[in-house]
C-alpha cells in the first residue's frame, strides 16, 4: 500500500503562510532542494488543493531545472469544487468524492503519494485519517499572523517523529507518521 505524505514549509509560529498567502518567507537553498528532489523522486503523483495547484502551475511549467522537470512530469490531482479546468500538463480535477479517490491511489501499486503545501487539504485528510507521514520544515522565523497550517482538526492527533534535520539555513525538518 502507498503512504500519502504531506510535506509542508512553516514558520515558527505555526503559519505555512502569510495573511494574503505570501510565502516570500520560505528558505530554499541547495540543500533543501536536495531534499524536495529526494523527495520528488520517491513518489509517483502529486495532490493539490486549488490555491496550491494555481500557484505551482502559474510557476513550475516556465522554470528549467531537474526540480522543474520533476514537478511538470509526475501525476497531479488538484482537489477542488470550483475548478473547472487545468493548464498544467498531467493533471486531473476531482471534485467530489475525495475520500473514496484518495483510498483508491493508496491501494494502487507504485511509489508513494504527496501532497505539497495545500493546508485545508492537509487537514481535512488528517481528520479523515488519510495522512501517512507529515514532513514539516520548520522556518526560523515569526510571522505574527497568516494562514494557520493545521486548521478546523476535529481531535487531538497523536503523531510520532522517526527523524529529523538541522539544515545549515536554521530551518529544522521534522518527519512524523501519523497513527
Amino acid at each position: 500500500m502507498r503512504k500519502l505524505i504531506a510535506q509542508e514549509l512553516v514558520s515558527l509560529d505555526g503559519f505555512f503562510s502569510g495573511a494574503n498567502g505570501e510565502i516570500d518567507w520560505h528558505i530554499v537553498d541547495d540543500e533543501y532542494t536536495e531534499y524536495a528532489l529526494d523527495l520528488l523522486n520517491s513518489v509517483s503523483m502529486l495532490l493539490f488543493g486549488r490555491v496550491t495547484y494555481q500557484l505551482m502551475a502559474s510557476y513550475w511549467p516556465n522554470e528549467s531545472n531537474e526540480i522543474a522537470h520533476k514537478m511538470n512530469s509526475l501525476q497531479k490531482i488538484v482537489f477542488s469544487k470550483t475548478l473547472e479546468s487545468v493548464v498544467w500538463k498531467n493533471t486531473k480535477i476531482v471534485s467530489d468524492s475525495y475520500i473514496d479517490e484518495i483510498q483508491t491511489l493508496k491501494q494502487q501499486p507504485g511509489k508513494d503519494l504527496l501532497i505539497l503545501g495545500s493546508a485545508e487539504l492537509v487537514s481535512f485528510l488528517l481528520n479523515k485519517g488519510l495522512i501517512d507521514e507529515l514532513h514539516l520544515t520548520v522556518v526560523p522565523i515569526v510571522l505574527g499572523s497568516g494562514k494557520p497550517l493545521f486548521r478546523e482538526m476535529q481531535n487531538r492527533m497523536k503523531i510520532t517523529l522517526f527523524k529529523s534535520k538541522t539544515l545549515g539555513c536554521g530551518s529544522v525538518q521534522l518527519f512524523y507518521q501519523t497513527h
